[in-house]
Parts: structure tokens; C-alpha cells; sequence
């Protein structure tokens, strides 16, 4: 289960710099993707900017999102 983006916060911008906008966007499509393959994204809360969020699904929708997120430009 994921409740924190910091995996998203830490993708380094070509100069090696960090880009917090940059890192947003591409973790609101991972949460697009997961949507669309079925997954449940719940807001446990928010303190600030910063989001707690649950993801649940099946194996299937998780099969979905790990197929989709393999596919696109993310990885």
C-alpha cells in the first residue's frame, strides 16, 4: 500500500536537480493509471501540501496498472 509520494519526489530532473513539479505531474499519472486499471486511490488525509493516500485492488486491477505503468513512458 502507498501512502506517501516519495518515491515520485526523489526522480532527479536531467541537470540532477530536483524537480518537485515535475515529480507531481508523473505521480498523478501513475495514480491515473491505477485508476484506470481498476484500483481504488482514497485520501486518508491531508496536512499542508502534503497528500496520505491508500491505493487497494485485486491482483487483476494490480496486473492492469503493472502493465499499463510497463508500457507507457514512466519507467
Amino acid at each position: 500500500m502507498l501512502n506517501h509520494p516519495a518515491f515520485a519526489q526523489s526522480v532527479p530532473t536531467p541537470a540532477g536537480k530536483h524537480d518537485p513539479d515535475s515529480a507531481r505531474g508523473e505521480f498523478d499519472e501513475i495514480l491515473t493509471l491505477a485508476r484506470e486499471a481498476g484500483m481504488l486511490i482514497t485520501l486518508d488525509g491531508q496536512i499542508g501540501r502534503e497528500k496520505y493516500q491508500s491505493i487497494a485492488g485485486s491482483i487483476a486491477s494490480f496486473r492492469r496498472f503493472a502493465e499499463a505503468l510497463r508500457t507507457t513512458r514512466l519507467c
